[in-house]
């Protein structure tokens, strides 16, 4: 009996190597790879040249504007998440309630999904410069008497940017909550109906608890791309102006392949590391809590 217990128990070890070394392959190494390169100087041409312990993590905090970057972030990532996880939960509940087999609708919304994030923020700099589109509306609806720089000026440049990534990720918000719109039990709104409910009450007594953990997990989602945001920061403002856009990932992007510290940008990408980790996790603890109730 015991080497047939042995035999399956090494069994299942073998078949968690393949796992065991694909998580060792790329999380266990980059990450100590990166408390090495933090806690050292060391430079895209030579890394890991000597130990200098928290000097890396002094000058982040003393000598850089990381910190200001990293509240941009955060309001940026908070910000656009939230609202875009409301407009696409309206558009998904208007498909799913008035538009019947609106094919074509579901795909004409996903087209800037499908756009490159390049593309898009080529797109978005042609329609904000003082020749583009934007600025031709507001001087036909008599605001601006002539054309402005909106992503140089420090009041618009970083609502450009929010607006930019609305329009591309809303989408990817539609189509997921679309998706949990349908997995809804239908048997449940049928009795509402039957009970004389109206679609606002019902909307928001049962629609939107029993959404709350697939809303939740949306948003958490959303808010993790969020934080990685680079390409429409780099196509459009890089950072400007007066670093009124400069998010944490063109900062680290900065310090290591313009400035070359590998060691300073390990110890920025921590500390960016923690403070993701800080901000979602209130939202695993209520998505949590939102499937026990249900």
């Amino acid at each position: 009996m015991r080497p047939l217990i042995r035999k399956r128990s090494t069994a299942g070890w073998m078949m968690l190597l393949p796992v065991l070394a694909g998580l060792g392959a790329f999380f266990i190494y980059p990450f100590v790879y990166l408390i090495g390169l933090s806690f050292s100087k060391s430079t895209l041409a030579n890394t890991f040249q000597k130990w200098v312990g928290w000097d890396n993590f002094d000058w982040m905090f003393t000598g850089t504007n990381f910190t200001s970057s990293i509240a941009t972030t955060v309001i940026f990532a908070i910000t656009v998440s939230i609202v875009q996880l409301i407009l696409g939960l309206l558009i998904a509940y208007l498909l799913y309630t008035s538009v019947k087999n609106g094919r074509v609708l579901r795909a004409l919304i996903l087209l800037p999904l499908m756009t490159p994030p390049v593309m898009v923020g080529i797109a978005w700099k042609l329609l904000l410069s003082p020749t583009g589109w934007i600025n031709s509306l507001l001087s036909q609806a008599g605001l601006i008497e002539q054309p402005i720089s909106i992503l140089g000026d420090q009041r618009f440049a970083f609502p450009s940017i929010m607006l930019a990534d609305t329009w591309q990720w809303t989408p990817f918000i539609v189509i997921l909550s679309y998706a949990a719109l349908q997995s809804l039990p239908e048997d449940v709104f049928e009795a509402a109906a039957l009970d004389g409910a109206h679609a606002r009450t019902t909307f928001f007594k049962l629609t939107l608890p029993m959404l709350a953990p697939a809303l939740l997990s949306i948003l958490l989602i959303r808010m993790i791309m969020a934080f990685k945001t680079f390409d429409l920061v780099f196509v459009l403002t890089q950072g400007g102006p007066g670093g009124q856009t400069d998010v944490s990932t063109y900062t680290i992007w900065r310090t290591a392949l313009q400035e070359f510290d590998l060691g300073l940008a390990g110890a920025q990408t921590l500390l960016f590391a923690i403070v993701i980790s800080l901000v979602t996790l209130p939202i695993v603890f209520l998505n949590n809590k939102a499937e026990a109730r249900l």
